[in-house]
């Protein structure tokens, strides 16, 4: 199936869109200066006029570039600001006459450019902000080092720190993004004949940021960013019109793990796959109602951290049916391949139970599916025993006291009621067996209730035998439905168990939020957000904020109540510098005694968290660190 019926969420938000007079943005992108990006902006403004569209120049950068400044001839410019700051005139786009001049277009350079002090706004994206608002297209241009999340990884690539830079929200936000390329060898060609910088700026930065690994590095930072905007656009397009057939325009590939030892080589297949390819990978797990025990939780916990460390992204998905749970995953994601590990169920099972491979075969449709092995030939060899936790002797005891109390009532009753109504009685009990003490000891009630029943009130009574085939097929029925109500009752308790849990997330994210919109001062806020951790995680937490020497201080908190010795205030040191978790239950410096966060703000890290879990295990679940 192809269409589906539209999500309702996913219209209504359309039609807000399409109701509101916003402005259209559209981001000329590049990977560093001299790539064309103002020349191929102002080709396209002149396209639009010839089209009758009036285009006015609310701000353009030419750096004294003959070609470029050809383009504006023809086109109005808007006059600029001047705006003084320390005794020297600095000319800033000038907002309030562009509102004025209310043009359908407007061209505005550099979109990550800091304005003068004294301007309206801080940011020129913010100046953009106001015109989309009133109704006016823009049409801007942008570095990859100025967007903010790449803004360590450019660091670390250049070694110069960019200052400047533009929220993604906002980047998202544009109704299209251009990119403008140019090889390395022919943008340094342009560099030396003076067609990026004047003279001395251009053997300056031929030393500094225009090095040839720099500009290589950058170019595929600005490619895979695109690509990113693209594919968001696209997913966002299938979810909003309902299309769940996969377009196969680029590999990615969904990895689906069970709770089984053998599920950690299916992972690092995975990896090796994506490595060879180069393709982005998610790890996938499936909680069913089934009932899991505690090791296997944490079995599936630390799997799902190793395929992070591995670099693929994880997932943990709720559902009744495994097949049809990974499909429609794969379908909202645009996922062309799905990688499963071979059966190891026995056949008997399968046939009986049915096969989650065999299904997701047959609902796959377009989407390719690869079976590995998640066993060495050695493990293959090896025939595990299957361990069954032994049930209580007080749910085994309730089982009997129920029947018996069954019986007694059906005892008394059995003079004035048709034999096929006593069955009720006992079907009572096994549902209250199964709500109070799960599915094994319901069961073991309906095999108890047929039991008795034979014994009791079917003829000849006080013995085993049956007078007629009839309440042969009786039993049947009364086992079967026995053990409908024993599987359905103990699938809707670990239901409601799941959901109180996700529902507890929602709301503890909800209160956070609604709590955090409330104030915009950053002593409020981190007591609020101080507040909502400890409560939810139930356990104690601290905020290191830096103090005048930039010294990081324990803020909020009751830290006397807290174990932080001198290595753990050098976790807090690596974690503000480097903006990455540490401490306990990570990767990195794991003999702290916290877990450590930063605080990142939209251009600094303003602090770190400390959470001091009582459980050593307690972060160790990748839903539980995510939610932290």
């Amino acid at each position: 199936m192809e269409i589906e019926r539209p999500d309702p969420d996913k219209i209504l938000e359309r039609v807000k869109e399409e109701e509101t007079n916003r402005g259209k943005l559209k981001i000329f992108f590049g990977a560093m200066a001299g790539v064309g990006k103002t020349y191929t902006m102002l080709e396209a403004a002149r396209h639009r006029k010839k089209e009758g569209v009036d285009v006015a120049i609310g701000f353009v950068e030419t750096h004294k570039r003959a070609e470029t400044e050809a383009l504006l001839e023809g086109l109005e410019i808007l006059p600029r600001k001047n705006i003084e700051y320390k005794n020297v005139k600095l000319p800033e786009f000038d907002i309030d006459s562009a509102l004025k001049r209310n043009p359908q277009l407007i061209i505005i350079d550099e979109l990550a450019h800091t304005n003068a002090v004294g301007s309206r706004h801080i940011k020129r994206w913010q100046d953009i902000e106001e015109l989309l608002d009133k109704g006016i297209d823009v049409y801007t241009t942008l570095n990859v080092q100025h967007c903010e999340s790449l803004n360590d990884v450019v660091t670390q690539i250049t070694g110069i720190i960019v200052r400047e830079t533009v929220p993604d929200t906002f980047i998202e936000r544009a109704d299209d993004i251009e990119l403008v390329d140019l090889p390395t060898e022919e943008l340094l060609k342009r560099l030396k004949e003076g067609k990026v910088y004047l003279a001395e700026q251009a053997v300056r930065a031929a030393e500094n940021f225009f090095k040839p690994g720099n500009l290589i590095a950058l170019r595929q930072l600005a490619l895979r960013y695109t690509a990113n905007r693209v594919d968001s656009k696209l997913q966002s397009f299938k979810q909003t019109h309902s299309i769940s057939k996969v377009w196969n325009i680029e590999d990615r590939f969904l990895v689906c793990i069970s709770p089984s030892p053998e599920a950690v080589r299916l992972i690092r297949s995975g990896k090796r796959i994506a490595s060879d390819l180069g393709v982005d990978w998610i790890v996938a797990y499936v909680e069913t109602p089934a009932l899991i025990d505690k090791e296997g939780k944490n079995r599936v916990s630390e799997m799902m951290r190793l395929a992070e460390k591995l670099g693929a992204a994880t997932v943990t998905l709720s559902g009744q049916d495994i097949a049809e749970t990974l499909i429609a995953y794969a379908l909202s994601k645009n996922i062309n391949k799905i990688i499963v590990g071979k059966p190891g169920k026995p056949r008997l099972k399968e046939i009986l139970f049915g096969s989650v491979i065999d299904k997701i075969a047959r609902k796959s449709g377009e989407i390719d599916l690869y079976l590995l092995s998640s066993k060495s030939e050695e493990e293959q060899e090896k025939i595990r025993p299957m361990v069954i936790p032994p049930i209580s002797r007080k749910g085994i005891g309730w089982a009997f006291g129920v029947v018996i109390f069954c019986t007694l009532i059906n005892k008394i009753l059995h003079p004035y009621l048709n034999v096929v109504n006593l069955i009720m009685f006992y079907l009572l009990g096994v549902t209250w067996l199964a709500f109070r003490y799960g599915r094994r000891v319901s069961i073991i009630a309906s095999f108890l209730s047929v039991m008795f029943f034979d014994f009791f009130f079917v003829p000849p009574y006080y013995t085993f035998a049956v007078a007629h085939i009839q309440y042969i097929i009786t039993f049947a029925v009364m086992l079967t439905v026995g053990f409908s109500i024993a599987h359905l009752t103990g699938q809707l308790q670990r239901q409601n168990a799941a959901m109180r849990i996700r529902e507890d997330r929602t709301q503890a994210l909800y209160a956070i939020s609604r709590d955090l919109s409330k104030s915009s001062y950053p002593a409020e806020l981190f007591s609020i957000s101080l507040k909502h951790v400890e409560g939810f995680f139930q356990c104690k937490a601290v905020i290191f904020i830096p103090d005048e020497n930039k010294k990081l201080i324990p803020g909020f908190g009751k830290i006397k109540e807290i174990d932080v010795n001198s290595n753990d205030y050098a976790v807090v040191e690596w974690v503000y510098e480097n903006k990455k978790p540490a401490g306990k239950s990570t990767e990195t410096l794991p003999g702290a005694n916290g877990i450590y966060l930063p605080f990142t703000g939209s251009e600094k890290t303003v602090g770190v968290i400390g959470v001091f879990p009582k459980d050593e295990q307690h972060f160790k679940d990748p839903d539980q660190f995510h939610i932290l």
